[in-house]
């Protein structure tokens, strides 16, 4: 039987990437938060938005270029990755656990349009895994802003 474990996400940065070696092997490790949203209806036909946060992780190469570019709070992003779960026990000694992605590729995005979604501007995009980083040639790029559907996602 075949295994997945894969997430994709669009979202805007929360706090500035903290940079930091690892303990154990010396590796470079960014990490960060992203927000996501979604509009929904409620019972009573309001149209309600629920921002979720995540925690982002990236190593080596990854974090590196993360740092080169400058990526800051505030930013959009595309990331895709896997989702990792920790645990460890802190100071006090109970018992903590963090859901994390562990970022194999990102892409950065143009800023937020009027209408409150991201508007893809030929960006600049990272695959980990083959440690290319690819920066498009020209201002060619795609500038239309995501659908918005009053009850539900275009797909």
């Amino acid at each position: 039987m075949a295994y997945l474990n894969k997430v994709m996400l669009i979202g805007n940065i929360g706090k500035d990437p903290e940079f930091r070696m690892s303990q154990t092997g010396g590796r470079k490790r960014v990490s960060f938060s992203l927000a996501t949203s979604r509009r929904y209806r409620d019972n009573n036909g309001e149209q309600k938005e629920q921002t979720d946060w995540h925690n982002i992780v990236g190593w080596g190469k990854t974090a590196d270029i993360i740092e080169q570019l400058g990526v800051h709070k505030g930013m959009s992003l595309y990331v895709e990755g896997s989702l990792t779960n920790r645990s460890w026990t802190d100071q006090n000694g109970q018992k903590r656990y963090a859901t994390e992605v562990n970022m194999d590729t990102f892409q950065l995005l143009g800023p937020r349009t009027q209408g409150g979604s991201p508007a893809y501007q030929g960006g600049n995009s990272y695959q980990g895994g083959s440690n290319n980083y690819n920066q498009p040639q020209g201002g060619a790029g795609y500038d239309a802003p995501m659908p918005e559907g009053d009850d539900e996602l275009p797909f």
